[in-house]
């Protein structure tokens, strides 16, 4: 049962990380079409390999960006139409430009990518390797820094590479999550375990909720009540119905078999 819960876990992280690195091995020779995303204070950035035009699910990528990440293109740029432009998204690993026309309240053009050779040398001193242009992209498109890496370093984390900084980054794993576990007395999680904690939404509340109810749940169990949503209050529900010695393993099957319906 844990190794199936870590598994669900990871499944879920899995189409989300698999999605960008199948986008980030694109050619950089794509169309990108940036506009105002739906949340506030974000642009909404798509590339694609000028078949879809911004639109669609063929090799199309998508990210929500703070604006402030941008330079070159303010809100208001996106009102004057056939105004020529060029957006640039700079990161550590590198800078991404766009560079179009603004069309019916977006601007759609051609990619560039100029990738950082000192961070790649900073990288690969703290022992990550295996880099290209791609991934480089990817690294641009979440900000991925060496001091965040090398934060997560210090604090003992280990199983980190190149592919899953990408993951940890986009599930918001860094100190402030990591110390909240320790202080509850875990072990540091290695990389995996942390994306798939993250990825859950597991928190402090949540541990302090169920050890009030007389459980000691593991880190594989905390993502087993997260998935299966053993709440406090469900625990309570079934245990108003008599039923005796509720491990949370016993739990997650009440809910796997739908044995509360």
């Amino acid at each position: 049962m844990r190794r199936f819960s870590s598994l669900l876990a990871l499944a879920v992280v899995a189409s989300s990380v698999f999605a960008l690195q199948a986008a980030a091995s694109e050619p950089f020779n794509r169309n990108c079409y940036l506009s105002v995303g739906d949340k506030s204070g974000t642009f909404r950035l798509q590339t694609d390999d000028g078949d879809c035009h911004g639109h669609g699910s063929c090799g199309n990528n998508m990210s929500d960006l703070p604006q402030s990440r941008f330079t070159g293109i303010a809100i208001a740029d996106f009102a004057k139409q056939g105004a020529n432009l060029t957006a640039a998204l700079a990161a550590e690993a590198g800078t991404f430009t766009c560079t179009g026309t603004i069309q019916n309240g977006e601007l759609s053009g051609n990619t560039a990518f100029a990738p950082n050779a000192a961070f790649v040398a900073r990288m690969e001193k703290m022992g990550f390797t295996g880099y290209d242009n791609h991934k480089l992209f990817a690294y641009t498109l979440f900000d991925v820094q060496t001091e965040w890496v090398r934060s997560l370093q210090q604090l003992g984390v280990h199983g980190m590479d190149s592919d899953n900084l990408i993951a940890l980054r986009i599930f918001h794993v860094d100190p402030v999550f990591v110390n909240g576990l320790t202080s509850l007395g875990y072990a540091v999680p290695d990389a995996d375990k942390l994306v798939g904690l993250s990825v859950q939404g597991v928190n402090a509340d949540d541990v302090r909720q169920i050890r009030a109810l007389g459980y000691q749940p593991t880190l594989d169990q905390l993502i087993q009540i997260r998935i299966f949503k053993i709440t406090p209050e469900f625990i309570q529900r079934m245990q108003a119905r008599g039923l005796k010695n509720l491990t949370i393993d016993k739990l997650v099957q009440i809910r796997i078999f739908k044995l509360a319906d």
